[in-house]
């Protein structure tokens, strides 16, 4: 076959003469291509190293310094003052160096010096501004004149295109909070959720903490702060994920939801084709620098430390902590269907396969009559289970022969892909599709995911697809980005044809996708089937209501003064109160990526001003005015506090790192072990919408997105995720346990919708006519 004769490099065989090689013309040219492609990366990189350097500034600024300094020697004026002649009476005499020459090279010393010198003054100063985040608290719609110089002075430095990485090493430091603030906030935080008894007992343990043990501690933090680049990420990281044993499905990963009302194509093998091109094109816009920094403001870069290990990156189990293995590079993807596993080329001659390629590479896979080998189908449940029983069973089992090189290609690929034999999305003819769409992506059969690759891309079987993305390299927006450019491109981009399938024509020589082979031994087999158990006990008891609210949008919120974000927390404050009748320690997540390798911090939703304006809501001798000022107060103290934890100002992350340096210490503080020990019983996260503008959702309002989600933080809790997409919907991802007999994913559901309609009715007359 055709095929077979591209997949070999090489022949030989024995005759009487000796050894006879055949060379096979095209594999050489294949390799030679290829090395080709590989140069050409390294000289891309060493160059964007060398731009993302000198940023601002540019090699041609170089020039300009060069030039004008010899411009002014020659006029016989010394811009120097005389250090250019110091330089040239350093340099050695000798005939080939003459008078002449070595004025020249001491001028270009000089100038390069010089040139080095504004560099480093350029980016100290824009490490100056940086630090600047009064811009933040200021009302909106009102900038002070210290913030309009401000951005005068960041629109300067700035004016050049930036790469990804060119502002990274101007970004400052998290600072670390004074201990007596970060107390005080956490004490104001508890306040409405403890009565005056256990109110009392926690500021015992506050005062005792700050006098005695937290200054030895902060002082040590203090100093990890001055060495490390981020005093908090590397610590947050290995504790709170890599040493965790507990399954990565349900407790750790989360998901990404394709567009709510369109599929671009309905055959699998060709929308597999397109989004996985697109994907590559964005690894390789990623290894060019060629994506510009997320900017707030346009002109406050974020830092992007953590889109470094998107690709070729996989979490190894270990027995006592977990390890990111990181490649440069990866030219092969995995692919899992019914029950199989594949290695696919993603280049041929040096080059991308086009989508097309792709498309034939996956309809073959598809097409493969083949059965699972022994132990093959379920195998991926090993890195749903525990982690230790899978670190044991990788040491014991794929250390060596054919297991260890089909596990390294699974491992060692760009991303692992998931052909899903099953059909999900939204219908407005199906109840509970979401729901089922939800779960799928979060823990699908529990063994048709590898769960501890960076993401595991889902293409159903109707073309719809989704992700499920481990947690520790990154936070959700960063795949978030990902996500808005794969769709973005697939749909407006690349297209398909009239019939549904990737534009272009096959290269139909193309060596079939690699089947990797398998030798499981029983022991192995029980080792998964015992993960699978443990797996699908944890997938079943996942109770998940997804759902698009679509009654009013932030159009209307912003009616109300306030931000979007801040209404939803509020009205998520209520409908727990309605759902449980009580209030609860609520995480909502916000990032501090203002600070080189910022990753998140904790916004305490459920504060006394919310609670107060919740209370209010169900006395009815309340008016509506009082409650539009309670309201009001609960809204300006949420952003408050969304900005002071944007801005390092935050209470938990701090804390955290207090209680590592006291275990490092061996140090007891009842304190810390109390703070730490406090269930978050309603987990929330805001999705990010429309990072990158590839397209004008006005123009296309059914390509909105459906965001993602996540499981339940506690056994008795809810997990809340949600996207505002457009004007006029927000979609939420409510999870909860089947197992606890005080929550209710669908109940939390609708009583989210009934308080935000609630809410809204005290600010606006159609809201009420929603409502009825």
């Amino acid at each position: 076959m055709a095929e077979a004769h591209q997949a070999v490099a090489f022949q030989f065989t024995v005759t009487p003469e000796g050894l006879d090689f055949h060379l096979g013309r095209e594999a050489i040219k294949q390799l030679y291509l290829a090395g080709i492609s590989s140069w050409k990366k390294r000289l891309v990189r060493a160059k964007n190293s060398f731009l993302t350097g000198v940023y601002p500034a540019s090699p041609s600024s170089w020039m300009v310094v060069m030039v004008a300094t010899a411009g002014s020697f020659y006029c016989q004026v010394d811009p120097s003052l005389g250090m250019i002649a110091r330089i040239r009476h350093c340099l050695p005499k000798s005939r080939l160096l003459t008078y002449e020459s070595r004025t020249m090279v001491s001028t270009v010393l000089f100038s390069t010096g010089v040139w080095l010198s504004a560099v480093l003054l350029f980016r100290q100063a824009l490490k100056l501004l940086l630090s600047y985040h009064g811009w933040m608290f200021e009302p909106h719609g009102k900038m002070s004149r210290s913030t309009r110089i401000w951005v005068a002075l960041m629109k300067v430095l700035s004016i050049r295109k930036p790469l990804l990485y060119s502002f990274q090493t101007s970004l400052p430091k998290l600072p670390v909070p004074p201990v007596e603030a970060t107390i005080t906030r956490y004490l104001e935080s508890v306040r409405p959720l403890m009565d005056d008894d256990k109110y009392s007992k926690m500021e015992a343990l506050a005062k005792e903490f700050k006098e005695k043990t937290a200054p030895r501690l902060q002082k040590y933090l203090i100093l990890k702060s001055w060495w490390t680049t981020n005093y908090v990420s590397d610590w947050w990281e290995q504790y709170i994920y890599l040493h965790g044993r507990s399954p990565l499905m349900v407790n750790s990963n989360y998901y990404a939801m394709d567009f709510l009302y369109v599929t671009p194509s309905h055959i699998q093998a060709a929308r597999a084709g397109n989004v996985v091109h697109a994907v590559l094109l964005y690894r390789r816009k990623l290894d060019r620098g060629e994506i510009p920094p997320v900017m707030a403001l346009g002109i406050v870069p974020m830092c992007s430390y953590q889109s470094e290990r998107m690709f070729n990156t996989t979490r190894i189990p270990g027995k006592e902590t977990d390890t990111l293995l990181h490649l440069v590079d990866s030219k092969h993807l995995a692919v899992y269907h019914k029950g199989r596993f594949y290695k696919v080329w993603l280049y041929y001659g040096g080059q991308l396969l086009q989508p097309r390629d792709l498309e034939l590479q996956f309809q073959r896979i598809l097409d493969d009559p083949s059965p699972p080998q022994p132990g093959e189908e379920r195998l991926a449940a090993l890195t749903a289970g525990e982690r230790v029983p899978w670190a044991e069973a990788r040491a014991r089992f794929f250390s060596h022969g054919k297991n260890k090189v089909s596990l390294d290609a699974i491992e060692r690929a760009a991303f692992f892909l998931t052909l899903d034999e099953e059909e999900h999305g939204y219908s407005s003819g199906r109840e509970g599709c979401m729901d089922a769409y939800a779960k799928s992506l979060l823990h699908g059969q529990c063994y048709d995911r590898w769960f501890d690759k960076s993401f595991t891309l889902v293409v159903y079987k109707n073309g719809k697809l989704g992700a499920n993305a481990e947690h520790s390299w990154a936070d959700a927006p960063i795949i978030g980005h990902l996500w808005e450019f794969m769709l973005a491109t697939d749909k407006f981009q690349l297209g398909y044809t009239e019939g549904g399938h990737c534009l272009g024509e096959p290269k139909t020589l193309l060596a079939p996708p690699q089947r990797l082979q398998w030798d499981i031994p029983q022991e192995c087999c029980a080792a998964i089937e015992s993960s699978y158990r443990l797996a699908k006990a944890l997938a079943d008891d996942v109770d998940f209501c997804c759902f698009q609210f679509s009654d009013f949008g932030k159009g209307l919120i912003k009616k109300c003064r306030t931000s979007p974000d801040a209404f939803i927390q509020i009205s998520l404050q209520l409908a727990h109160f309605r759902d449980k009748g009580c209030f609860c320690l609520t995480y909502e997540a916000s990032m501090t990526r203002l600070f080189r390798e910022g990753r998140t911090e904790t916004v305490r939703s459920c504060t006394a001003e919310s609670t107060a304006f919740v209370r209010s809501m169900a006395d009815t001798r309340q008016t509506r005015a009082e409650r539009q000022r309670l309201f009001k107060l609960a809204a300006e103290k949420h952003q408050h506090m969304y900005r002071l934890a944007m801005t390092g100002a935050g209470i938990d992350r701090h804390l955290f790192c207090l209680y590592v340096v006291s275990r490092y210490l061996g140090v007891q503080s009842p304190f810390l072990a109390q703070v730490l020990s406090e269930p978050w019983r309603l987990s929330t996260s805001q999705t990010p919408q429309q990072q990158l503008k590839m397209f004008d959702l006005n123009k296309y309002p059914d390509h909105v997105s459906t965001g993602g989600g996540f499981g339940p933080v506690a056994d008795d809790g809810y997990g809340v995720s949600y996207i505002i997409a457009g004007e006029n919907l927000i979609t939420f991802h409510i999870s909860s346990k089947f197992s606890s007999n005080e929550t209710d994913s669908k109940r939390f559901g609708r009583n989210i919708r009934q308080a935000m309609l609630d809410i809204a009715e005290l600010f606006d007359k159609p809201a009420e006519k929603a409502r009825k």
